[in-house]
């Protein structure tokens, strides 16, 4: 490698960027309840439960509500259609509710099995490292001063916006 600061600074830049690239890959590619640890993963298992006894519940009610509302008397409950109609939409609402986050990730999965296939398609199947070509850093280390004015101004806005967002790390520090 170069000695040179500016074939240094290059460097760094797309060293970040290969990190950043692999950082967007991984976060694509992977499944929720491996995402950090699966912690996080683990508490929205535990709200699910809350939240399916707290649905299961107004089922009934709701239930109960529409067979009063859609039938006047229970003479129309009698008849073989009417309470086939009331028994799917109940069937699929308590499918809906048991089987949500089961529903929620087979969606998920197929989501990120059509992403994974454009980009894999696209050639961006992998996280491919990118490199400062050999002509560049010869190109840059025989530049002369006046020649190297545009670099060394490039570098420090580079160096200058890196650095703010290292000190900073936030954004309305940045504003």
């Amino acid at each position: 490698m170069s000695d040179n600061w500016v074939v240094g600074n290059l460097q760094n830049a797309i060293d970040t960027w290969n990190g950043k690239l692999s950082e967007i890959w991984t976060l694509i590619t992977q499944t929720p309840d491996t995402f950090k640890g699966g912690t996080i993963w683990n508490v929205i298992v535990n709200i699910n439960g809350a939240v399916q006894a707290i649905g299961l519940a107004l089922l009934v009610i709701f239930f109960t509500v529409g067979v009063i509302k859609t039938c006047g008397s229970f003479a129309e409950v009698k008849k073989p259609e009417q309470v086939f109609k009331l028994f799917l939409r109940f069937a699929l609402a308590k499918a809906v509710v048991t089987y949500g986050l089961e529903l929620m990730l087979g969606i998920f999965k197929i989501t990120q099995g059509v992403v994974r296939t454009i980009m894999t398609t696209a050639g961006l199947g992998g996280t491919s490292q990118s490199i400062l070509p050999q002509e560049m850093i010869t190109a840059i280390e025989s530049c002369g001063f006046f020649e190297s004015i545009p670099l060394w101004a490039v570098t420090l806005i580079r160096r200058t916006i890196y650095n703010s967002f290292i000190i900073c790390n936030d954004f309305i520090c940045l504003w």
